[in-house]
């Protein structure tokens, strides 16, 4: 028997943690950084230096903030308080407690700027502006120089759209909409989204640990709006939601400006919900040889 690796998983208490903790148990010997009576760290990486026990072979840092715009100064400094002062934090633990051989750092494909675009790639230039996609870029920048000057392996992963059981975010808000009976498809819902199933992280982290980079990742299938409200709805025993069309959407868009926050639409969110916007695999597929696994095929919603 070898010995297992020892790996230390930052934000495990998260959606993508909760779902990719058990699967990295079976093969390595885990410990996590968090805010959770569970977690071995009790630490919040925003603002303290954690003091490690020991040296670790690989870091997977998923801790970060998403899935909120920020209405105040405030707001915005916390996304670069947990994203990137977060990761400063956590280097600085490990100069004092030993270099690992690989650090996975969750990114994100937000670093683009893109709302829409198809099959964009890891070439794309990083022009993303709001304060979550600034704070990941900072944390990525951070990271290359920090790895290259300690001699450690670095993988960057940028996932789209993340599906899981119970998924935050856009997805769970689909979900939620549909099944109170809120949810309107727009224009036959053809817009497709890149989706990366949540359990595909923990099948990435053996790929990357000898061979690092920087790969956008998400299933090789792009499936429109419409497939992912009919793999919802099935579940949910519900009908297909009522398809209205671009013209009256756009309508109450221009109400919902006016209206502010509250709005259920307005045209930035229709503009999003009538766009493609897919990245390309193909890098991670074929220098990690990895194989995604089927969005529609294993989705359950809970």
């Amino acid at each position: 028997m070898i010995d297992r690796m020892n790996l230390l998983f930052t934000g495990a208490s998260g959606f993508l943690g909760y779902n990719v903790l058990p699967l990295l148990k079976k093969k390595y010997s885990v410990e996590t950084i968090g805010l959770t009576s569970q977690d071995d760290y009790i630490v919040n990486l925003a603002a303290e230096i954690p003091k490690l026990a020991g040296k670790y072979d690989v870091i997977l840092h998923v801790a970060g903030k998403a899935h909120s715009l920020p209405k105040t100064e405030a707001e915005k400094r916390l996304f670069f308080d947990v994203n990137l002062q977060g990761t400063k934090n956590l280097c600085t633990a490990l100069e004092q407690s030993g270099i690992p051989k690989s650090f996975i750092f969750i990114s994100t494909v937000a670093v683009y700027g893109c709302d829409s675009g198809e099959n964009i790639t890891e070439e794309y230039p990083l022009n993303g502006t709001t304060p979550y996609a600034l704070s990941k870029i900072k944390a990525e920048k951070y990271l290359e120089e920090w790895c290259a000057m300690h001699n450690v392996k670095l993988s960057i992963l940028r996932p789209s759209l993340i599906a899981g059981p119970n998924p935050p975010g856009n997805l769970g808000a689909m979900i939620h909409g549909i099944k109170s009976g809120k949810y309107l498809s727009i224009a036959g819902g053809k817009a497709q989204k890149s989706v990366l199933m949540v359990q595909d992280i923990a099948n990435l982290v053996p790929l990357l640990i000898e061979k690092g980079g920087i790969y956008n990742v998400c299933d090789s299938y792009q499936p429109s709006f419409r497939e992912l409200e009919m793999v919802i709805c099935k579940q949910l025993n519900k009908k297909r939601p009522i398809s209205i069309p671009y013209w009256l959407a756009k309508s109450m868009a221009v109400i919902g400006d006016c209206l502010g926050e509250k709005a259920p639409i307005n045209s930035l969110k229709l503009r999003k919900i009538t766009s493609s916007l897919t990245f390309s695999n193909e890098k991670a597929v074929r220098e990690l040889k990895w194989k995604p696994m089927n969005v529609l095929e294993t989705f359950l919603i809970e």
